[in-house]
């Protein structure tokens, strides 16, 4: 299945559609270290990204008449600075919004199906016109602001249009769908909540869900306070329940409901066979070099090794990614190495990073886990297989008659 992919990073999206049977005729990048990350890897002759056609530029810049129309899938996360909480929140007025370019790509490949991405400030009630507005506009991509309109005007045409009803099914239209996750839901040893806006073109009339979860906060604690096979699992002793979790230990104990999840994946599951990085065997694993310099202080105090890791951040120190910390057993601090932090964005080993450290902690900050990439393309791959299916099913009849 052909793919475009925007704002592609150091790759996490794209790597997760690759697995799930994309082929990318084009990864889109503005940022050179975030490139150099990719070329490194292709030089290198890493599998995934051997056949990728990168382009290091604007998206606004690329010449998209290279590319083939009604491709199947176009993917992408538009710069989250805009609508992120550590952000300056402007959204429509911050020149970095890149929504626009997105929809005017799809409006220009007319893609069967969409993935973006983006944080969950987007969500935030201050953003809800805007956030409907973007929605509106990726539903009705053929139908662009006028040179004589603001945001809001072009916001209450869409709305207009959108109420009559008399587009949908016609022209280029998409079956919208927004849903709010956690990537820890899904096998992600982080506690990472995104927003991913899914499209499905409506000629295609595909009925579509965004993918349950796979993983609960409920199976970790059975693990751990319940049946002990996390601590044995670890080889280490069971330490004392916090009193926090004890209520809610003792529902799960007394519960008949059968367990269907797997347990949520904590940092010391992600970190497990890595060397401490200050030991003399760390120089073997690539991008496993100690930082220094991490310490507590309020809002940033680390991520305990027996949950999921909170959400990586996209710096080095300070508010950007001064909480990007491993709260060891002694209780003290340390920076997550960025082969630790690659691991906790589910990128495999055998990726490296290009860059500084403070570098290639931005690139892993803003990626997509790309176990959960590969579990939303997956999905999304599977509905269009099956709607190509039904699409030849329904021309064997017409066939058969011409040749009778």
């Amino acid at each position: 299945m052909r793919s475009v992919e925007l704002f592609a990073g150091a790759g996490g999206l794209a790597m997760g559609c690759e697995i799930a049977g994309f082929e990318h005729l084009a990864v889109v990048e503005w940022d050179k270290w975030a490139c150099d990350t990719v070329r490194e890897n292709q030089k290198r002759g890493y599998p995934i990204l051997a056949g990728w056609n990168l382009h290091e530029g604007d998206v606004r810049a690329f010449d998209w008449s290279s590319i083939p129309k009604d491709i199947e899938l176009l993917a992408g996360g538009p710069p989250c600075q805009p609508f992120s909480i550590g952000g300056k929140h402007k959204a429509h007025h911050d020149g970095r919004d890149m929504f626009p370019a997105t929809v005017e790509v799809i409006r220009h490949l007319r893609p069967k199906a969409f993935i973006v991405e983006n944080v969950k400030g987007l969500t935030r009630s201050a953003f809800a016109n805007y956030f409907h507005y973007i929605q509106l506009q990726l539903e009705f991509p053929e139908l662009p602001p006028r040179l004589d309109e603001d945001w809001a005007e072009h916001l209450a045409r869409l709305q207009m249009e959108k109420s009559s009803g008399k587009r949908k099914g016609s022209g280029l239209t998409y079956n919208v769908i927004p849903t709010l996750v956690n990537a820890a839901d899904y096998g992600v040893p982080q506690k990472r909540e995104r927003v991913f806006i899914i499209g499905f073109r409506d000629d295609l009339e595909i009925e579509w869900s965004f993918p349950a979860p796979t993983h609960s906060y409920d199976a970790l604690l059975y693990e751990q306070w319940i049946s002990g096979a996390y601590w044995r699992r670890h080889r280490i002793s069971r330490p004392e329940m916090p009193d926090k979790i004890a209520a809610r230990v003792a529902t799960i104990r007394i519960s008949r409901e059968p367990r269907t999840t797997l347990p949520w994946r904590t940092v010391r599951d992600a970190i497990q066979g890595l060397p401490d990085p200050e030991s003399p065997t760390a120089f073997q694993v690539p991008n496993h070099v100690f930082q220094p310099g991490a310490r507590v202080y309020p809002g940033h105090t680390g991520s305990p090794l027996d949950l999921p890791a909170k959400t990586l951040k996209a710096g080095g120190h300070g508010v950007p990614g001064g909480e990007n910390m491993l709260v060891k057993d002694d209780g003290s601090v340390r920076y997550f190495t960025v082969r630790e932090s690659a691991r906790i964005q589910t990128f495999p080993d055998g990726f490296h990073f290009h860059g500084s450290w403070s570098e290639t902690m931005r690139q892993l900050g803003n990626a997509v886990p790309v176990v959960l990439a590969q579990r939303v393309a997956s999905s999304v791959a599977e509905q269009l297989a099956l709607a190509e299916l039904k699409r030849v099913a329904s021309m064997v009849p017409s066939v058969k008659r011409k040749s009778a």
